[in-house]
């Protein structure tokens, strides 16, 4: 019975300190000042609480309801948006986000588990080491397990102008490992002004002052070296078209389908030729899928006639075009980015075209691996997806008004997910990252501010200006440093003339070596908490 109260007490602390750290997180992944400087000390409530678990289960257990507790308030608008692709029942959406947030957001119960298997090797002792574990085994198991979004902590310092070039080092992933260790500098000092009084406690302080004030060195560094080297010529000249037009499913059932593609081709030849008055452009540029049927493999006559329009266009413009439409080949559908560019010579004959196939695709609702397809499966989720990824990334060709070529890094959609995915094209000598998407399913959701913070840390990570281009927002040039030079905002229509700029600079690790602080980190836990283990048993010995 004495027990009770005191077990009571213990969970209404442990609540608390959930529910503290998940509002701080929250406020934080708002991205916006002053909320971004809680990413700073959000995690120490929970931490703490970490730290008086008395079992590895108690450890694992507060790591699991913070993963749902997170989810639910930095992911709410997920269920929403899901149950609008698939109709499915929302309730179920927001089930199936809990139910899975453990096994998503690995990295809260692992790291809370290994960082109290490491205080019950060592005790008392080398009171550094849990903490370490913990921050290492957090940032290598973000690189190991799934994550749809790819999210991670640093994110959150998307808009802070020096702090964010940290991430051409490691991603935003060193990003993260930064807020981590400031996380334990802080709770580690009021733990010493608790037990051991302010001096002790002011060199932790000082410890997680120096890593700020590193990072926002080098930020500072980098982000002269950009400017310093960003040249006044553009390297290419992109009329960007946001056309605002979504849900083409319900729009094609109230109205049929050619009239839904008629309406979506008249109304972006109409902005591309304003944008064509306004300046001479090297390219035009319409978002993902927004011819939505397959071109050069036309289903009918009028599908036939529809995509010569649109080669004819090309041709009577005399400029290139990059848009999203389908691609088909054995019966095999994908999603394609379509380049053409016209003839040589007046009256050359037809546009040249160069294909790009999105190769990342979202599971399920774009793509279902053949491991779990089967009739049944797509009888119960008739929403699936049928596209077939492409084969990797590659850079295509494109030529300026001047002549000049230039190595495009093009991505769809959910490829610049992938860190490792868009620093494989930039090695391939590309110039600029173009990248084609569909945000409208998230539209007026955190959805589309996520997406582009992918965006921009790519941009960062690669050191390459990117043009963005969307149906329904957020389109965006961003250039080498990941500033937002112009943008088209979520749910709005309309075109920007996109003068790219080019500040050829030193690439950074993230480059170089790609993904490598995540294995670095998880071999790193590993070893540290091995050899607490062993050293805990030789001295029980």
């Amino acid at each position: 019975m004495e027990g009770s109260p005191s077990r009571a007490s213990r969970l209404v602390g442990w609540l608390c300190a959930v529910a503290a750290t998940t509002a701080a997180l929250w406020a934080f992944s708002l991205l916006r000042a002053p909320w971004t400087l809680l990413g700073w000390v959000a995690l120490v409530p929970w931490l703490a609480a970490v730290d008086s678990a008395r079992t590895t289960r108690e450890a694992w257990v507060l790591g699991g309801v913070l993963s749902a507790t997170f989810s639910a308030g930095v992911f709410s608008w997920f269920p929403g948006a899901l149950h609008s692709y698939s109709g499915a029942p929302l309730w179920l959406c927001w089930t199936l986000m809990l139910l899975t947030a453990p096994v998503l957001q690995l990295q809260f119960p692992v790291s809370a588990a290994a960082r109290h298997l490491a205080r019950r090797a060592v005790g008392k002792k080398a009171s550094w080491l849990p903490p370490a574990v913990g921050v290492l085994v957090f940032v290598g198991v973000e690189w190991l397990a799934p994550k749809p979004f790819s999210d991670t902590l640093g994110q959150g310092l998307v808009y802070s102008e020096r702090l964010r070039q940290g991430a051409d080092l490691a991603g935003a992933a060193g990003l993260t490992l930064v807020l981590l260790l400031v996380n334990e500098c802080l709770l580690a000092a009021g733990v010493a002004f608790r037990t051991r009084g302010g001096a002790y406690a002011l060199r932790r302080l000082m410890a997680a002052g120096a890593l700020v004030s590193g990072l926002v060195g080098y930020g500072a560094v980098r982000l002269h070296q950009v400017r310093e080297a960003t040249q006044a010529e553009p390297l290419l000249v992109v009329g960007a078209v946001q056309a605002n037009i979504t849900n083409y499913e319900k729009l094609k059932a109230e109205r049929g389908a050619y009239e839904v593609v008629r309406m979506i081709l008249d109304t972006h030849y109409a902005l591309s030729d304003g944008l064509l008055r306004e300046a001479p452009l090297d390219v035009l540029v319409w978002p993902e899928t927004v011819y939505p049927t397959p071109f050069g493999v036309p289903k009918s006559e009028a599908g036939a006639e529809l995509d010569a329009e649109i080669s004819g266009y090309v041709s009577a413009r005399g400029v290139p075009l990059i848009f999203g439409s389908y691609d088909v080949e054995e019966g095999r559908e994908f999603n394609a980015a379509m380049f053409l560019s016209p003839p040589a010579r007046e009256g050359g004959g037809a546009p040249e075209r160069s294909v790009y196939r999105k190769s990342r695709l979202f599971p399920l609702t774009e793509w279902v691996p053949e491991f779990i397809d089967s009739p049944p499966l797509r009888e119960w989720l008739p929403w699936t997806g049928r596209w077939t990824p492409g084969p990797g990334p590659r850079t295509v060709g494109l030529r300026r008004r001047d002549g000049r070529m230039l190595r495009v890094a093009p991505l769809i959609c959910y490829d610049t997910i992938s860190d490792s995915y868009v620093a494989e094209e930039v090695r391939q000598d590309a110039d600029l990252l173009l990248t084609l998407s569909n945000d409208s399913w998230f539209s007026g959701t955190h959805g589309p501010a996520l997406h582009l913070t992918h965006a921009i840390f790519r941009s960062i990570e690669t050191r390459r200006p990117q043009v963005r281009v969307t149906n329904s927002g957020v389109s965006a040039l961003i250039d080498a440093s990941g500033e937002i030079l112009t943008d088209i905002g979520d749910g709005q229509r309309g075109t920007r003339v996109m003068r790219v700029p080019s500040a050829p600079v030193r690439p950074g690790l993230a480059l170089m070596w790609g993904h490598w602080l995540g294995p670095v980190a998880l071999v790193l836990a590993v070893l540290l908490l091995g050899g607490a283990a062993l050293g805990g048993r030789g001295t029980r010995l």
